[in-house]
């Protein structure tokens, strides 16, 4: 799930979403983080914690 809310979340970024600007170690490493997020802070929203960190991804 948290994977396909990370591939929705680079359409804001990049309209060719088949050619996405990592390898799969990137996207397993985001839904890693992103999993850290929600078990550190539980009550931040899990749209939240993707769209932060797809954004911080983006922006290098």
């Amino acid at each position: 799930m948290i994977i396909k809310m990370i591939k929705n979340c680079f359409k804001q970024y990049y309209s060719d979403i088949d050619s996405l600007p990592m390898s799969s170690n990137d996207l397993e490493a985001l839904a890693d983080r992103i999993i850290q997020i929600k078990a550190e802070q539980p009550g931040v929203d899990l749209y939240e914690a993707v769209n932060d960190t797809v954004y911080e991804f983006v922006t290098g």
